[in-house]
């Protein structure tokens, strides 16, 4: 049985390929139809791959973040007052800029700090995790966590040189004949209470986990053992077993050593029951948003749950037998429970895990 939800999510808000707001990622993701299309956004010539998950209308990134910010603290009916006294946590791509930028977007949205994550493609739910720490020791009773990546030529080129990008152009999370993984636009902002001040639950964050395996500065360790303590960390404080997971949004990139490596650690995670929980990854329609991926995914998974529809697993060519798990093909699927994992991954072995609940 699971534990009482400490902290609750009473606000999501995302922009990417697929739209702008939380509805749009939802109509997206089980539309099922991939956003990936040419980059205009800057000159390609030079790379072996030309496609990416833009949205036409994105703005600067500082903006982008405001507006996330806002929008989900409105919808959670976080004003000025309330602010004052919460948490702002921020995931972003390093780089100079990052101070500057993370300090005005506290003054933008009148929030007295902020704390940024720079920790690659985990930066996201790592700062979840946090947010969901201090709310639960008592040190805030509200947290607002926002994360974006809009792609840029740097990251773009250097995923190429690493002949990281598919050169199908399509992204095939544990497929056969999957060739690696697109990038795409995220911007996320999250709001989390805690439980007994929240006035409008969208769902409950019950647990949540952390591990590095430190195999390789770039490569998966193949038996998926960081991810798998993650995966663990997040069911024993949440209090829930293998069998009470009803879908695993996953990391999965379309990348041949990472999918397998994943799909070895959820087999270790959940045991027999890896091969009946249900399990998608959405980057195969929104793409990699980086820092950002996380917040994003978090946001579609928690939707799924609360709609109890669960995404499709786009790309799909054929089963890999290094890959044995119960993937979403075809169309989405109804929801058998409310609880859902999803989980991400980084270079340098960073892993994490977060577990929700429909509210």
């Amino acid at each position: 049985m699971a534990e009482p939800a400490h902290v609750r999510i009473t606000a999501v808000h995302a922009t990417s390929a697929l739209g702008r707001g939380a509805e749009a990622q939802l109509a997206g993701v089980l539309a099922g139809v991939p956003a990936f299309r040419p980059v205009r956004r800057f000159d390609t010539g030079p790379r072996r791959v030309d496609a990416a998950a833009t949205l036409p209308d994105a703005g600067d990134l500082a903006d982008e973040l405001a507006e996330a910010v806002e929008t989900a603290c409105r919808s959670a009916g976080l004003d000025t007052g309330r602010r004052a006294g919460a948490a702002l946590l921020l995931a972003v791509h390093g780089g100079a800029d990052v101070p500057a930028l993370a300090a005005d977007l506290a003054t933008a949205t009148g929030f007295p700090d902020v704390r940024t994550y720079t920790t690659a493609c985990v930066s996201a739910t790592s700062a979840v995790a946090d947010a969901a720490a201090l709310i639960r020791r008592g040190d805030v009773d509200r947290a607002v966590v926002a994360a974006g990546y809009l792609v840029e030529p740097d990251q773009y080129a250097l995923f190429d040189a690493g002949r990281a990008l598919a050169t199908d152009t399509a992204v095939r999370p544990f497929s056969a004949g999957r060739t690696g993984l697109l990038l795409g636009d995220g911007v996320a902002a999250v709001v989390l209470e805690r439980a007994d001040v929240a006035r409008r639950p969208v769902a409950d964050l019950l647990g949540w986990g952390r591990a590095g395996d430190a195999f390789h500065p770039c490569q998966p360790e193949p038996t998926g053992r960081g991810l798998a303590r993650a995966v663990t960390a997040a069911l024993n404080r949440a209090g829930l077993s293998a069998d009470d997971i009803g879908y695993v949004n996953a990391n999965a990139t379309g990348t041949g050593y990472s999918d397998a490596a994943e799909a070895a650690a959820l087999r270790a995670a959940l045991g027999p029951a890896a091969e009946r929980t249900p399990v998608s990854s959405t980057k195969a329609l929104h793409g990699h948003a980086l820092e950002a991926s996380g917040l994003l995914e978090l946001v579609v998974t928690v939707l799924a749950v609360r709609h109890g529809k669960l995404p499709v697993n786009a790309g799909w060519l054929g089963p890999d037998p290094d890959c044995p798990l119960d993937v979403i093909r075809d169309a989405p699927r109804p929801a058998a429970t409310r609880y859902a994992l999803t989980l991400n991954a980084a270079f340098g072995g960073a892993n994490t895990a977060l577990l929700v609940g429909a509210a």
